[in-house]
């Protein structure tokens, strides 16, 4: 730990005063400086900002090596889960191996719970997420939401949740796809009007004499869901989501620490990066004092 003016040296009973851990040359409060701000920005910005506001420079190295240090425990859960939205996000992978080369897209899954309660994301091995859903404690029914991708339904059945669930096919995705149909304006608003009572039988005779491939496929989609698509008109009255937006606003907080410019992440690192912008997220990062209040 160095200041701009120089290097600072701290006596053991210092060391104890402040409870800086053994080989740290950081305290606790400040380590947690560290963290928060790396949780925003690059290494490279949040040890320019650290330099600003402390005095002390904590290079980017350090600030990298003090996330791969800490375990980033999943958020504690007190209340009843009453819904859960689940949607997936993609995170750039630093390959050498393919010089030359764009590194490729890899895909990660994101949980919310609760409407805009915490959330936790997983890259591609998907068993700590499940387990931690497992200690959740569950009201007498809960609202699984996502959209029409199948590895989210998939991973729902991963879970092996222990309550009654009633799964919802995101609205606004249901009619995104309706809209790739194309043709008629007047059967497109017959169809809106159907599926949101959650009539899909009905729907899927507007479309049945279509040969056109937008149209079968929509069908075979609807066919897919069809007990996902539930009465939107009654669940909105009921104050019952309808929609997954919660974990795709998750998704898109979490890529704006993920994605920034020029960002690449070696495979190994990627879980504690995620790891790390969730805990942030939920508020985990606080100091004690700020904690308490």
């Amino acid at each position: 730990m160095k200041s701009i003016l120089g290097t600072l040296k701290l006596t053991q009973v210092q060391a104890r005063v402040l409870d800086v851990k053994a080989s740290s040359q950081l305290s606790p409060y400040l380590e947690m400086c560290a963290l928060r701000l790396s949780a925003n920005v690059s290494y490279a910005h949040a040890s320019d900002d650290i330099a600003v506001l402390t005095g002390i420079a904590v290079s980017a190295k350090t600030q990298q090596r003090l996330i791969h240090r800490q375990s980033f425990s999943p958020p504690l859960v007190e209340e009843a889960v009453t819904q859960m939205s689940v949607d997936g996000g993609n995170i750039r992978v630093l390959t050498p191996e393919l010089k030359g080369q764009p590194c490729p897209w890899r895909g990660y899954k994101a949980i919310r719970i609760n409407g805009d309660g915490v959330g936790v994301a997983c890259y591609q091995e998907h068993e700590s997420l499940c387990l931690w859903v497992r200690t959740l404690l569950f009201a007498t029914i809960l609202y699984c939401l996502g959209d029409g991708h199948p590895g989210i339904w998939k991973l729902y059945w991963q879970m092996l949740l222990p309550t009654p669930q009633q799964q919802i096919l995101d609205w606004f995705h249901l009619i995104e796809n309706l809209h790739k149909v194309g043709g008629s304006i007047k059967r497109l608003e017959q169809a809106e009007t159907l599926l949101w009572q959650g009539k899909v039988d009905e729907t899927l005779d507007l479309f049945a004499s279509l040969k056109m491939h937008q149209a079968q496929r929509f069908c075979q989609y609807l066919r897919e869901h069809q007990n996902r698509i539930v009465n939107y008109d009654y669940y909105q009255a009921e104050g019952i989501p309808i929609g997954s937006g919660a974990v795709e606003s998750l998704v898109k907080q979490i890529d704006r620490r993920t994605k920034i410019s020029g960002a690449q992440w070696k495979e190994e690192h990627i879980p504690k990066v995620l790891a790390h912008r969730c805990a942030y997220l939920n508020r985990q990062l606080q100091p004690i004092f700020l904690s308490q209040m």
